[in-house]
């Protein structure tokens, strides 16, 4: 990267100044994100000393200040010249409105506002998301694939190999404010669509990218003990064995929620700093909020993320370690990462598979969640099913999640925005791929047609592409969690163009 690699801590202790603290309190801006985004106009340490002392100066106003000091970021896709006369056309003209190009500043300069700089182009979700959002990523790069512009798929995997030299992981945005929480890790599935594209030294940096993320998940593993059976993202498992949970090296109000997360811990009676931590890991998870990480399902204060474990993590570090096997350059690490997956494979079938479904792990009281979701669809995509278990679970899947406008998040309906009535596209293709890898074809077609007649529905009264949709109405907008339904929407546009490919409804001759 072209930017110097302590460059973006410079910015970390705005967000433990006395200034972000009051600017957030006082609800200056309807989103807390915005203020987290702003761009300094002379430098962090200048701006602090500067509210230091003005702020004693009768007269003194904090909207004066920060209009004085800083720049408020721009809306991230402005519609006016964006094609809407069709979902597709939109689809396609949305790609260059949500491309952000390199902003990586010379070696040695303090960055101006809390983008960790990138040195390629890249895509951004849409709406409130003005950054780069990891997995995010693999499912907009779906529908850049069958674009044509593989190459936009290229740099991002060259920013995310980047990103983790940097910063340690692959960070849930590229703002500094993330630099302690992850994604879920699809590394490896991006590298899988263009590896026949890359070079020898792009495969190899990628290789190496891959250890290091593998690094990251498994910290602290042998730190592990029947007396200290959890560190960081590793968890002990009764046998032995670990597998991983969400977590977040912070345990503080997240900067970008600053004040939704003061009040929402002042409301529930939540003192303890381990309330911020399970809501960080929440994030990690990206699916924030859901009752999966709830001990109460309504009730936000009883959320116990850092306590469970999770199938589709665990299911995609089987595919990470999988690839990793795949990629050794010699038979003992081939063996070795093989080993890893199959132990893997081993405690997610003990653990995490209960009367014909898989659910998550609560590992204080080793016993599974009763949580059904499109979570257990990830161990389909990844391939570590049985076949009867595959069976097991497309029949809950029927029953219990599949609805009109397509896949439901969770079988329970609750204010969250990661359970019913809400869909989320990146939850219809790893459903509808895990179906198609056991056979379940028919199915599979049907839950993508459902989710590209919501899309169009919606697009045809509002002109846009959303981030979720109530698919249980879909008739209705999606709602819940803590801000307002997104526009843009990155991975929404990806997984329609890939359905609508694989359905032969893709019809560029139709733009």
């Amino acid at each position: 990267m072209q930017q110097n690699i302590t460059d973006w801590h410079t910015v970390l202790p705005f967000f433990a100044s006395e200034l972000f603290a009051q600017v957030q309190q006082a609800g200056l801006f309807e989103d807390s994100k915005t203020f987290a985004d702003v761009t300094v106009k002379s430098s962090w340490q200048e701006v602090i000393a500067a509210f230091a002392h003005e702020q004693h100066i009768p007269g003194f106003t904090l909207k004066a200040f920060v209009n004085k000091h800083f720049v408020l970021p721009e809306p991230v896709a402005p519609l006016e010249n964006v094609q809407r006369t069709t979902p597709l056309a939109y689809v396609e003209s949305m790609w260059n409105a949500l491309t952000r190009q390199p902003d990586a500043s010379p070696a040695g300069h303090s960055p101006k506002n809390s983008l960790i700089a990138l040195a390629k182009p890249y895509i951004v979700p849409g709406g409130r998301f003005r950054e780069i959002y990891y997995w995010d990523s693999y499912f907009t790069a779906l529908g850049l694939m069958d674009a044509g512009r593989e190459d936009m798929v290229i740099n991002m995997l060259d920013n995310f190999v980047d990103l983790i030299a940097e910063v340690g992981c692959i960070p849930n945005g590229n703002r500094a404010y993330y630099h302690t929480r992850s994604q879920p890790p699809v590394l490896a599935l991006m590298y899988h669509l263009v590896a026949a594209r890359l070079s020898p030294a792009q495969s190899a940096k990628v290789n190496a990218a891959l250890h290091q993320e593998y690094a990251f998940w498994m910290e602290g593993e042998a730190s592990l003990s029947d007396t200290h059976v959890a560190h960081k993202r590793v968890v002990r498992m009764p046998d032995g064995k670990v597998l991983n949970r969400y977590y977040d090296n912070s345990a503080t109000p997240r900067p970008e929620s600053w004040r939704e997360d003061i009040h929402t811990a002042k409301a529930l009676g939540a003192s303890s700093n381990e309330f911020y931590r399970h809501i960080r890991a929440a994030c990690e998870s990206g699916w924030d909020f859901s009752s999966r990480w709830l001990a109460e399902p309504t009730s936000l204060a009883s959320i116990r993320t850092t306590e469970i474990v999770p199938v589709d993590l665990n299911a995609l570090l089987y595919t990470l370690e999988q690839t990793l096997s795949e990629l050794s350059q010699t038979p003992a690490d081939k063996q070795h990462y093989q080993e890893r997956a199959t132990a893997r494979q081993q405690a997610i079938q003990a653990y995490l598979w209960q009367q014909e479904y898989f659910y998550d792990y609560h590992y204080p009281s080793q016993r599974t969640t009763n949580v059904i979701s499109a979570a257990a669809m990830v161990p389909l995509f990844t391939g570590l099913a049985t076949t009867a278990q595959a069976k097991a679970v497309k029949n809950t899947l029927v029953a219990q999640l599949l609805k009109p406008g397509g896949v439901v998040t969770t079988a329970l309906a609750t204010s969250q925005q990661w359970d019913t009535p809400n869909g989320w596209a990146p939850l219809q293709f790893f459903t509808t791929h895990g179906l198609i890898r056991y056979g379940y074809d028919s199915l599979a077609a049907d839950i993508m047609q459902r989710f590209v007649t919501t899309v169009e529905r919606q697009f045809a009264e509002s002109g846009v592409m959303m981030e979720k949709y109530n698919v249980c109405e879909p008739e209705l907008t999606a709602s819940g969690g803590e801000y307002a339904v997104q526009l843009g929407f990155g991975w929404t546009n990806g997984v329609y163009k890939r359905f609508k490919n694989l359905l032969g409804q893709d019809r560029r001759a139709g733009y």
